[in-house]
């Protein structure tokens, strides 16, 4: 954006200086033709002066000398012509004076002054002045002037006035770039504090500001804007994170008071009665799960965010560890394969939040005597870690959801669970900085993709 916004100041500086240097280098070869002019008409207007007596007396021979001078001098040819328009006589042998001009001052009248186009077309300048006796044109004074001095004096003016430009350019340039940062600096700060602000709003601690009070006033009103955003946001967060867990928390108590008295009336149960006795049990169950999750989910989002290095290998061996006991009692095997020795930078806790939650899940939907499989390898800097199950997995057009809270396939209402655990390795992969992704893998299953940072 800065270099649009300088960009765009340097075109108006540029629109400036041409419609000024433009006009002016105008005026100043119009100026130069006009000295040009004004000078060779006065020494033209002298040759005719002079040229009044010689032509009484049909002796022209005497103006040769000072015309031979005046050209040697100035470079400038000079002619004496008659009223049939031929040299009578010329500092220069064979001028060619057959003009437009010659033929107007032999009928009387002056030379016009000459346009900026003579510059352009390189021709000289001709001049031509009647010479008069008694009122009557007996003749005219012609001067052909070399243009090449006047066209480099305009060129040099010229170039004088493009280079004046680009110094003003270039000194328009150093002005601008620091008004331009004092312009984007509320902006800067906005781009690379809102990675920061996102952060703190995910974990729920304060964000940090982005406003220093600096820059235009409608930017420094934006970045205020966005820090009351951000805090506002960050509140709401934090009460509903704090909702959910107080919640669950408070709902465990009469949960339980709940299921003991309804494992107190299953002696009292009629005959008729067992079945909707044993349903009310199941339901309760059902919604103890549900609370362990929202717990769970509360301890994930509120979860420490200061990475550290962990040993893969050391969490994942703890944890296969602690769900073998359970896979092996549902005739599961579970394996390690892949890359070793792989160190990823997390905070605390993370791993295991997520192996616990991808374990369960694929031990609940594996059948029996299936493999459940934990891969692990390190590609394109980030360290993955998959696991795969093969049990009947979900809908391809379901994969989108499968994260979401709550979201249960409509094929698996028969497996008991709440829906959180996805959700919950989501939301803690996400705040450890890495990505969570779903896939079918040939030979059926389901594999959950885990992309986390790698170890310095």
């Amino acid at each position: 954006m800065r270099r649009r916004l300088l960009f765009t100041v340097m075109v108006l500086v540029a629109m400036v200086l041409v419609g000024l240097g433009v006009p002016l280098a105008l005026t100043g070869a119009r100026a130069a033709v006009q000295r040009e002019f004004v000078d060779r008409l006065s020494d033209t207007v002298r040759f005719a002066a002079l040229a009044q007596r010689p032509l009484v007396d049909a002796d022209t021979a005497t103006l040769l000398p000072e015309m031979q001078r005046y050209d040697q001098v100035y470079g400038v040819a000079v002619a004496l012509v008659g009223q049939d328009c031929r040299p009578l006589v010329s500092s220069r042998p064979g001028m060619d004076v057959d003009s437009y001009r010659v033929k107007v001052a032999l009928a009387g009248r002056r030379s016009e002054p000459y346009q900026i186009m003579l510059l352009w077309t390189g021709r000289p300048m001709l001049l031509a002045e009647p010479v008069l006796l008694d009122g009557e044109v007996r003749g005219a004074v012609v001067t052909i002037s070399p243009t090449s001095a006047l066209r480099r004096d305009v060129f040099i003016e010229c170039a004088a006035l493009f280079l004046g430009g680009l110094v003003m350019l270039g000194l328009a340039a150093m002005v601008a770039l620091p008004v331009v940062r004092w312009i984007l600096r509320p902006v800067r700060r906005l781009d690379s504090g809102l990675a920061r602000v996102a952060g703190s709003v995910l974990s729920g601690e304060p964000a940090e500001p982005v406003g220093e009070g600096d820059g235009p006033p409608e930017l420094r009103e934006l970045t205020r804007s966005f820090d009351q955003m951000a805090a506002a946001v960050t509140q709401a967060l934090a009460a509903q994170r704090a909702f959910v867990a107080d919640a669950s928390h408070q709902l465990r108590n009469p949960l339980t008071a709940l299921r003991l008295r309804l494992n107190n009336l299953e002696d009292r149960a009629g005959p008729g009665r067992a079945e909707e006795h044993q349903a009310a049990l199941e339901e309760a169950d059902r919604l103890g799960e549900v609370l362990d999750g929202l717990l769970a989910l509360a301890r994930a989002e509120r979860a420490p965010t200061g990475a550290r290095t962990i040993d893969l290998d050391e969490v994942l061996a703890d944890r296969l560890d602690a769900w073998g006991v359970l896979a092996e009692h549902e005739t599961l095997r579970l394996s390690r394969t892949g890359r070793e020795r792989l160190r990823v930078r997390v905070p605390p806790g993370t791993l295991e939040t997520v192996l616990d939650a991808l374990l369960d899940n694929a031990i609940k939907f594996s059948p029996p005597g299936g493999e459940i499989t934990v891969h692990t390898e390190s590609e394109d800097g980030r360290v993955n870690l998959a696991v795969r199950d093969h049990g009947p997995g979900i809908a391809a057009d379901e994969m989108d959801r499968a994260t979401d809270r709550f979201w249960r396939s409509p094929t698996q209402h028969n497996v008991d669970g709440s829906g959180l655990g996805l959700a919950i390795a989501r939301s803690t992969v996400r705040r450890a900085g890495g990505a969570l992704s779903l896939d079918l893998p040939p030979g059926g299953g389901l594999r959950v993709l885990v992309a986390l940072p790698p170890a310095d």
